[in-house]
C-alpha cells in the first residue's frame, strides 16, 4: 500500500490520506465548511472530481489538476435543461388508508437538487448521477454536460414530459438524500462495463437497476430475481431500493448489490440477481458494498441493523467479507470497536484497492485495513461525517 492516496469526502470538506512514517494522516486538501458528497479521480487525465453540495451556492463541480493542492471550479456545470420535468410523488394524510397516509402524482419541474456519484468510462466519457434522477454525460472531458433524454424519458417514468403529458404515472419514486430532504429519485450507482464502455449500468433509489448497452440510446430494466420483503407484490419490476451496485473490473459480469431488502449478486451481468443475505450472520441490511477487482466472488459490506435503527448490530462495528460469491460470510472485527459503537457508513463510504480496504462512518471515523480486513487501523476518530472513500 506504500504511495497510495484515499480520497475523502466529507460534510465539511475534502481530505486527502497517506501513509508518512508508517502511519496514514489525515489532511484537509479543499472545500473547508462546504458538503463534498464525492470525491475521485479520473484515471485517463489524472484529474479530481469533487460533487459539492454548498448550502448556499447549491450543487457545483469541482476540478483539481495538481492532486489536491489547488481546486476550481469546473468551467461547465450540470444544470437541467429547460422544460425538463418529471412526476414526482407528495405524500398526503389519508384516513382512510391503513397507515394514515398516501401518496398523488405531481409534475415537478427539474432542478439539481444534488450531483451523487460520477463514473469515468475508458472512452474518455464521463457520466453523473444525480438527484432527481437524471443522468448527465460528457464527451468532451468536462467542457460540457448533457442529459441522457432517452432515460429521463423512459416509459417508468412516464415518458416524454418534454413533448407533453406523457402517460401520468411513474414508477421512480423517491429518496430524501437530496441537498434540502426533497423527496425524488436519484441515481447513485454507475457501474461501467470495462469490455464496452458503452454498455453501463445504473441503480436508482427508488426504482430499482437498469442497462444500457448502446451508450446510452436505449435502457431496459435489470431487477429479475430482485425482491422487496415491504411490497404487496415482492417480485414486482419496479420499485426496488438499490442502495449500491458495484462490478468487478475483471469479471463485470460479477455484479453486487446492497439492497434496502438485502444483498443480492449476479454471475451474469445482472441479467438475474439472487439474494445472498446472511441474518444469522448479520449480513441484510447496509448500504456500501465494494467488490475485489480480480475476483467478482469476492466483496466486502459494512452491515447494518436496519433502515429504522440505522446502527451498528448490537453496538459492535464489523466488516463482512465473502470470498464464495455469498455463500459464506465471515465478520471482521480485529481492531474495530465493539462496545458503544453506532457508526452509519454511507453507500460510498467503503472502498477497495488491491489488498487494502477503507471505509468512514457518519461518526467521522475512518479505518483502513492493508490486509483485505483482517485487522484494521484508525486513521482518524475526528473527521466531519464522512460521504464517500475513495482511492485513487
Amino acid at each position: 500500500m506504500s504511495g497510495k492516496t484515499v480520497w475523502v469526502a466529507t460534510r465539511k470538506g475534502t481530505f486527502k490520506i497517506e501513509k508518512s512514517g508508517g502511519r496514514w494522516r489525515a489532511a484537509l486538501v479543499g472545500h473547508a465548511g462546504i458538503g463534498v458528497n464525492y470525491v475521485a479521480r479520473d484515471p485517463n487525465t489524472k484529474r479530481l472530481w469533487a460533487l459539492l453540495g454548498h448550502g448556499h451556492w447549491g450543487a457545483k463541480l469541482s476540478i483539481s489538476d495538481d492532486d489536491g493542492a489547488t481546486w476550481r471550479d469546473n468551467p461547465a456545470q450540470v444544470k437541467y435543461p429547460e422544460g425538463a420535468r418529471y412526476i414526482g410523488q407528495d405524500m398526503y394524510e389519508d384516513a382512510a388508508s391503513e397507515v394514515g397516509v398516501g401518496w398523488k402524482t405531481t409534475v415537478r419541474n427539474a432542478t439539481l437538487l444534488k450531483l451523487w456519484v460520477i463514473a469515468f468510462g475508458n472512452d474518455g466519457a464521463l457520466w453523473i448521477g444525480t438527484i432527481p434522477g437524471g443522468l448527465f454525460e460528457s464527451r468532451d472531458g468536462g467542457a460540457s454536460f448533457e442529459l441522457n433524454r432517452p432515460l429521463w424519458n423512459h416509459e417508468s417514468r412516464g415518458g416524454d414530459l418534454f413533448a407533453g403529458e406523457g402517460t401520468g404515472e411513474t414508477q421512480w419514486f423517491g429518496t430524501p438524500a437530496s441537498e434540502g430532504g426533497e423527496f425524488a429519485p436519484g441515481i447513485h450507482s454507475i457501474a461501467i462495463d470495462p469490455r464496452s464502455p458503452q454498455r453501463l449500468l445504473i441503480a436508482v433509489s427508488t426504482a430499482g437497476v437498469l442497462e444500457t448497452s448502446d451508450g446510452g440510446h436505449t435502457w431496459r430494466s435489470r431487477n429479475k430475481g430482485m425482491t422487496m420483503d415491504h411490497n404487496p407484490d415482492p417480485e414486482a419490476e419496479w420499485g426496488h431500493d438499490p442502495h449500491l451496485i458495484e462490478l468487478c473490473q475483471s469479471a463485470p459480469d460479477h455484479v453486487w448489490q446492497q439492497n434496502h431488502a438485502g444483498v443480492f449478486f449476479s454471475d451474469n451481468g445482472a441479467q438475474q440477481w439472487r439474494k445472498v443475505s446472511a441474518p444469522g450472520e448479520g449480513v441484510h441490511f447496509g448500504f456500501p458494498v465494494t467488490v475485489d477487482a480480480h475476483d467478482g466472488k469476492v466483496a466486502w459490506l459494512v452491515p447494518g441493523r436496519s433502515d429504522a435503527q440505522r446502527m451498528t448490530i448490537d453496538g459492535g462495528l464489523f466488516v463482512a467479507r465473502t470470498d464464495d460469491g455469498g455463500a459464506s460470510w465471515r465478520q471482521l472485527r480485529n481492531g474495530l470497536p465493539q462496545e458503544a459503537a453506532y457508526d452509519v457508513v454511507y453507500r460510498h463510504a467503503l472502498d477497495n484497492r488491491e489488498d487494502a480496504v477503507a471505509f468512514g462512518s457518519t461518526t467521522g471515523n475512518l479505518y483502513l485495513s492493508e490486509d483485505r480486513g483482517e485487522s484494521w487501523a484508525v486513521v482518524s476518530h475526528n473527521l466531519p461525517p464522512i460521504y464517500a472513500v475513495r482511492f485513487g
